[in-house]
């Protein structure tokens, strides 16, 4: 999995990895030429007492070893700059596959994981891919280059080398073999951090209400802990490798040293050839030393790279259609046929049976109990989920079958909870229209009843606004959320439960300044407040995921016995007439 991830991402930097190859081949040649160098000045040069030849080999290596600094630093360059690179387009890939998304894939996966997946779990493939183009191309090359230097010195000394290799080998593979299923469970619990923390963060107002500081503090210890837990098990393991490493190189240089010192006693080897024998050793041990502290991170980025996998294997529900629509016949025009939806596995659909026709000029009302599926219907219009059965048409054409460009532009949604985005007041209203002037922006405030409290603010329409809108209280974040679609001027509005956060007397003026502005627009509201919908030219009871009546206020309250049972439990008999 990750080596196919790193191949795929890798593919457009062949180039500059090319060049990592070349470099990291030269500098590791020209390392392991040094030492044969070093072993012919002590033989041919110190022992003789030829001053000469000591200076002549030494220019040599100094060439050599200024060569070797250049291609080194060239391989660092270019190694880091692609590895950086595919963590960049790795990101991006993910980031992509989350925005086609539908409702249904995000909560899959969840909010934190999805951004542990395109933060964390990147940078682990990302550290990976540094460390193997800086370090690991050389690895090999030393190691296997070292081996054969070493024989090029003494091949009955070089014996060593064949018991030191299997016993790393295996030591090597008995630790990483148990570190593997210890990194998948750091990443699990690196997502139940994110988890804990983002519920905290975000409900810290709810948290002081009640008073829970004590209760969070024990849940997020809970979580920490279980992290420090599993990283203190990862760091046991890694604490094993280097001290097994060193200890299996530090008695084969013992070995290498009283069987040298023998075969130059008997003079079957030269004192310069075993100098260069250790220094190969050391250089054998270095590699495996790099293959080692890689074989640390493979675990890790390995587990890392099929998270982000499952991200992008992962198709949305929400296809966009092989030939778009790009034009519509029946303006403003929404109805629904025969409409089910119901989540993958579950045994009973969330709603079925859905007929509902809205048309230019008239405000349709959707009402019912809590859990009777207003905000899944309205969520189908959109598309942030595809319907199961039947078809939602948005001027006479199926929304599967619309440009999502076409569809985003006909249909304005204020959802349940409106999102502001870090910024101004202004970018957020612009935010579906960015060539809107200021003066259709205060228009648009003005209708949506937020015009005072914007213009109260120092800077008006540049006032700063912060991610979530945390800095402006409910009331205020669905006046500017419902400003928002304003601005955009869609065919078709839908406000899911928009009004709630309003006193009595700003959602009547809003809805007052709403029917004039949106008079040649199609409305369709979803509420829970019988005071908000109850002039609504029509509107549509659900009970349970299913249609239970539907006429005018009047109409329903006469017949339908689910309709009257919601109003007079807000409302007196005669308040309700």
């Amino acid at each position: 999995m990750l080596i196919t991830l790193l191949r795929e991402h890798a593919g457009p930097y062949r180039r500059q990895l090319t060049l990592v190859v070349l470099f990291q081949f030269v500098q590791t040649l020209a390392s392991l030429y040094l030492p044969t160098l070093n072993a012919d000045i002590i033989d041919n040069g110190v022992v003789k007492g030829d001053i000469g030849y000591i200076v002549r080999t030494g220019g040599v290596m100094l060439a050599i070893s200024v060569a070797q600094i250049l291609c080194t630093a060239g391989a660092v360059y270019f190694g880091a700059w692609t590895a950086m690179a595919i963590g960049r387009d790795i990101r991006a890939a993910v980031f992509g596959r989350v925005q086609s998304f539908s409702a249904r894939e995000v909560g899959q996966f969840g909010t934190p994981s999805l951004i542990t997946r395109t933060t964390n779990d990147v940078q682990q493939v990302q550290m990976l891919a540094l460390m193997t183009f800086t370090m690991m191309v050389s690895a090999p090359i030393m190691g296997v280059g070292g081996v054969v230097m070493a024989l090029n010195q003494d091949v009955p000394l070089s014996g060593v080398l064949l018991l030191m290799v299997p016993v790393l080998g295996v030591a090597l593979a008995l630790i990483i073999r148990k570190m593997r299923p210890q990194f998948r469970l750091m990443q699990d619990r690196i997502d139940d951090i994110n988890r804990v923390l983002r519920e905290q963060i975000t409900g810290i107002r709810v948290i002081r209400a009640f008073v829970r500081d004590t209760r969070e503090r024990e849940r997020f210890t809970a979580s920490n802990t279980g992290l420090f837990d599993v990283s203190l098990g990862v760091g046991r393991l890694m604490a094993y490798m280097f001290p097994a490493v060193m200890l299996i190189g530090n008695v084969t240089s013992v070995a290498v040293l009283w069987y040298g010192g023998h075969r130059i006693d008997v003079g079957d080897m030269q004192v310069g050839a075993l100098t260069a024998f250790l220094s190969y050793l050391m250089q054998i041990l270095m590699s495996v030393m790099m293959a080692t502290f890689m074989f640390m991170m493979v675990p890790r980025a390995e587990v890392s790279a099929e998270r982000i996998r499952e991200v992008l294997d992962t198709a949305s529900s929400v296809v966009p259609p092989a030939e778009p629509v790009t034009e519509t016949v029946l303006k403003g025009h929404l109805e629904l046929r025969d409409v089910e939806f119901r989540y993958p596995g579950a045994e009973e659909p969330v709603i079925s049976g859905i007929d509902l026709l809205a048309r230019p000029g008239q405000v349709t009302a959707v009402i019912g109990s809590t859990g009777a599926g207003k905000t899944t219907l309205l969520n189908l219009v959109p598309r942030l989920m595809d319907v199961t059965a039947g078809e939602v048409l948005v001027g006479g054409v199926d929304v599967r079958s619309l440009d999502p460009a076409l569809l985003s532009r006909t249909v304005g949604f204020v959802p349940q909870k409106p999102y502001l985005f870090s910024g101004t007041v202004a970018s957020n209203l612009r935010y579906g229209r960015p060539d809107a002037t200021d003066e259709e922006l205060w228009r648009a405030l003005e209708i949506a009843q937020a015009k005072s409290f914007v213009a109260d603010m120092p800077d008006g329409l540049g006032a700063p606004i912060a991610q979530g809108g945390t800095d402006v209280s409910g009331g205020q974040r669905q006046r500017l959320a419902i400003a928002r679609a304003l601005v955009a001027r869609p065919e078709i509005y839908l406000f899911d439960d928009s009004f709630s956060a309003l006193d009595y007397a700003t959602d009547a003026a809003l809805r007052a300044a709403l029917a004039s502005e949106t008079a040649d627009a199609t409305v369709v509201i979803v509420a829970q407040r019988v005071a908000t919908i109850r002039t609504a030219d029509r509107i549509i009871v659900l009970d349970e995921g299913r249609v239970a009546g539907s006429g005018t206020h009047s109409e329903l309250m006469a017949s339908n016995d689910t309709y009257r049972e919601i109003v007079l439990s807000q409302l007196t008999e005669a308040e309700a007439a």
